[in-house]
């Protein structure tokens, strides 16, 4: 039995690679998450779609899982991104994520193969990762990349699965977003878009896994405050701010976008694994203009 539940505003952070060497570079990677768990984030998301998980290699994943551990608190949770393109690689890389201390797991759907895939072999891909998991486990849509949006029909067949606590959804899509909140009313529901944080609360979502976060973490967090204490003219207010951070840094530049709004706000961002391309010279001061409010 699940003894609690995925709540809040949780970052999913880019993951540090040294400039020189393009290895991980862990003592980066602890003051990032020490420095957003300060901030009040009720979790990190490590080797997410920000985190440029595919282009990972397993022991890198364990080593991140261990080290982001490390700064996280028994309050804040620490959950990981362990999809991969077989039941068989999402079930080792989850087990993996559990033995070095991931509270969660967030998982996508098998993406290579989308042209062939069905709702049925989607379903039991799930089960088996559900069964197979010692942690709970998070549902992942985020049809950009997969190429897959997955109905919240699938959903409500997988909804009575002990182990599934929740999904997030990055669709960008409210409609969606709705569907989902609607058809599994047990699990949380994570708006996956900071542009939909307020309008998803507003929904019964319980909040959001949002890149915004990683480098403007309090402005999510005061969001999810004020609507909780009732405020919507202020949480309506902090969505604006947060609006354009989203859409003009993570929605046009991706996890190069992220890093370079960290290293705007002295974080440490860092280069992008090749073959992703780093920002130009104007493109990152656009984005430290935007963090700066300019």
């Amino acid at each position: 039995m699940i003894s609690r539940w995925p709540l809040g505003i949780f970052a999913p952070i880019p993951t540090p690679f040294d400039p020189t060497t393009g290895d991980l570079a862990p003592a980066q990677l602890l003051q990032n998450v020490a420095r957003l768990c300060a901030d009040g984030v009720h979790g990190i998301v490590v080797s997410g779609t920000t985190g440029e998980a595919p282009l990972l290699d397993p022991d890198e994943q364990r080593q991140l899982v261990a080290v982001a551990g490390e700064a996280t608190t028994n309050a804040t949770w620490l959950i990981v991104g362990t999809g991969g393109e077989s039941t068989r690689q999402t079930i080792a890389l989850t087990k993996a994520a559990a033995a070095e201390g991931a509270d969660a797991v967030l998982v996508r759907a098998p993406s290579y193969f989308s042209a062939q895939t069905t709702t049925a072999s989607l379903v039991a891909h799930f089960h088996a990762v559900a069964d197979a998991s010692p942690v709970p486990v998070l549902i992942y849509n985020i049809p950009k990349y997969t190429r897959l949006s997955l109905d919240p029909a699938m959903l409500q067949q997988l909804a009575d699965h002990e182990q599934i606590v929740g999904v997030k959804d990055s669709s960008g899509d409210l409609s969606n977003l709705a569907a989902y909140r609607e058809a599994v009313p047990r699990w949380t529901v994570l708006a996956g878009s900071a542009s939909l944080l307020f309008a998803g609360l507003e929904l019964g979502c319980q909040g959001g896994v949002v890149g915004v976060a990683c480098y403007a973490p309090s402005l999510c967090v005061q969001l999810l405050r004020e609507f909780e204490h009732g405020d919507r003219v202020a949480a309506g207010r902090l969505q604006e701010r947060i609006t354009p951070l989203d859409k003009e840094i993570v929605g046009k530049f991706g996890p190069a976008g992220v890093k370079a709004a960290m290293d705007a706000v002295g974080l440490y961002g860092g280069p992008v694994r090749p073959p992703l391309a780093p920002l130009s010279a104007a493109d990152r001061e656009r984005v430290s203009a935007l963090v700066r409010g300019d």
